[in-house]
């Protein structure tokens, strides 16, 4: 049965993906709300204000470029820049949130971490887009490749494919609660959950996009899964301290 990604109430049109990114939004900046009111913050109202405001910045430029370098298109017409503007990824967009958060912290001259608290809102909003996604079916990027495995689902074009935005949400559902559990403890240190959370996804992320038909591919390698190659070369020292602590508690 094909996935439904428009309803028509009273004769309107209704597009359920659009409302739930709307939704996603709505949802994650309340739970923000939620735990910054919950906690001690070390960072100032009004250096927050500009950290969310230089995220959301870095983005909105990141989500395009990447979603851009997915599938690259030549003829810059008013209707290629249109669809250009239109197209958007949550991998370039929590990327390029990174480095909006950095370049303002940096002007800011704000040395403490900001992203612990950002993290849980992230996930949750996120997980309410990607219901959006699933729903859209193949209209949306989120599918995956043909399949016979039992998971395979007709997301209406008629064949059986890996349904990559279900998959996400089992990940992201169970992903939530771990690192919740983490977060309520307070035994890492600030900005650390955050970056279990960016190294989990995004190597979630890197896996799963074998699953998908990517046309533009680098070296056998899609833009996605090189832009989570160079998450985890950002992110090298933790992922050294965690090996580190894996091997101390496990292997020695």
């Amino acid at each position: 049965m094909p996935i439904l990604f428009e309803h028509k109430i009273a004769g309107w049109t209704v597009n359920v993906h659009l409302m739930l990114e709307y939704l996603a939004f709505f949802l994650a900046y309340r739970h923000y709300v939620y735990l910054r009111k919950r906690s001690t913050d070390p960072i100032s109202t009004s250096y927050r204000l500009s950290i969310i405001l230089g995220a959301a910045v870095g983005a909105f430029i990141g989500s395009r470029v990447v979603a851009f370098l997915e599938n690259p298109i030549v003829d810059f017409n008013t209707v290629s820049l249109l669809f250009l503007y239109n197209l958007k990824t949550i991998m370039g967009g929590l990327f390029g949130g990174l480095i909006g958060v950095e370049i303002t912290k940096w002007k800011l001259k704000e040395s403490q971490s900001s992203g612990d608290l950002f993290t849980l809102p992230i996930i949750v909003g996120i997980f309410v887009g990607r219901i959006g996604c699933f729903l859209s079916g193949t209209n949306e990027f989120t599918y995956g490749t043909t399949t016979t495995f039992f998971t395979g689902m007709n997301l209406g074009d008629g064949l059986h494919r890996h349904p990559i935005a279900l998959y996400e949400l089992v990940f992201l559902f169970m992903l939530y609660f771990v690192l919740r559990r983490l977060y309520n403890q307070k035994k890492f240190e600030s900005g650390v959950i955050f970056q279990l959370f960016m190294l989990s996804y995004f190597g979630f992320r890197f896996f799963i996009e074998f699953l998908k038909p990517n046309t533009f591919l680098l070296l056998g390698l899609s833009t996605i899964q090189w832009l989570c190659i160079v998450c985890f070369v950002y992110y090298r020292k933790t992922l050294t301290t965690l090996s580190r602590a894996y091997q101390k508690v496990y292997l020695l």
